[in-house]
């Protein structure tokens, strides 16, 4: 193994412990915050780091139009329409049904790098991502097979579920970036600038100023060191090592290391949060987790 991949390998896995945290922090920042205000809140700390880092280092901006225009939608992606489908979806349905969902995740993202970047992908890859596709399925339908459970498990499900597909959106155009010579750092940090800048006026327009900094002084020292959290460790840090470990390997290598942050959330989920594990949840579990050995089986032997 040559250093560049062993270095991917080594910052690709402390993301997926940094994210693997991040499910319950964010389940637990949501007691106190509605999800807006709490994304609100996480972007604006993240622009402001990522301003001075700007300032700092200096920003380089594509200037041909094409990579303008992929790192605008890269950013919009990565910021407002990711991590505003995954909060406004953890706020409604159950920290391990989100978990659970995004062992999807990673076979999303392999399936997006064979159609769009051409990465090699195997007949056994492909089974596997059909079958961890039923077991996903069945997760997040699992509200109505278990009707007590309401319907609005069944609508944050299908959140984090759109949130997965545009993150897989956003590691195409993120591999495409860096291909042309974009900064890992420049995306990561542009994207919490571009996040604040779009999901402020919404919040604004939609709840006033006095919704925007009234619940500033009655939050406690958890909800605050769960946004601080969520903005510098879950946020800049993160996106930027993420980055950086992609830009040497394929998406198909990277997949398996998304793998562990939802399983390490959805343990810490069984054990601190109370979150009960029900039959479809542990059918729907079982195939996915099929469907990912089936698809990586090929990785271990090779």
């Amino acid at each position: 193994m040559n250093s560049h991949r062993f270095k991917a390998y080594i910052l690709l896995l402390i993301v997926a412990l940094i994210w693997g945290i991040a499910g319950p922090v964010i389940k637990i920042t949501l007691g106190s915050l509605p999800p807006d205000l709490f994304i609100l809140y996480r972007f604006a700390i993240s622009a402001i780091v990522s301003t001075i880092i700007f300032i700092i280092n200096g920003i380089k901006i594509p200037k041909d139009k094409t990579s303008l225009w992929e790192l605008v939608i890269y950013c919009l992606l990565n910021s407002t329409i990711s991590l505003g489908l995954l909060f406004w979806g953890t706020s409604k349905t159950s920290l391990l049904d989100m978990s659970l969902i995004q062992l999807f995740g990673p076979l999303l993202l392999v399936a997006a790098g064979y159609f769009f970047l051409h990465d090699r992908i195997t007949a056994r890859e492909k089974i596997g991502t059909f079958i961890a596709f039923t077991g996903a399925c069945i997760i997040g339908i699992s509200p109505v097979i278990n009707s007590s459970q309401g319907d609005g498990r069944l609508v944050g499900n299908l959140l984090v579920f759109l949130s997965l597909v545009s993150a897989a959106v956003c590691g195409i155009l993120a591999k495409k970036l860096m291909r042309k010579g974009v900064s890992p750092s420049l995306m990561a940090n542009l994207s919490f600038i571009v996040g604040f800048i779009t999901v402020l006026p919404y919040v604004l327009i939609c709840n006033g100023f006095p919704y925007l900094i009234s619940p500033l002084s009655s939050l406690n020292s958890q909800a605050w060191l769960g946004i601080f959290y969520m903005a510098l460790i879950s946020g800049n840090l993160a996106y930027i090592l993420n980055n950086i470990g992609q830009k040497s390997i394929e998406l198909s290598e990277a997949a398996p290391f998304a793998y562990l942050y939802p399983i390490f959330s959805a343990i810490l989920a069984v054990i601190f949060l109370g979150d009960t594990l029900t039959f479809p949840i542990v059918i729907g579990s079982m195939i996915t987790l099929i469907g990912v050995l089936v698809a990586e089986m090929k990785k271990r032997r090779t």
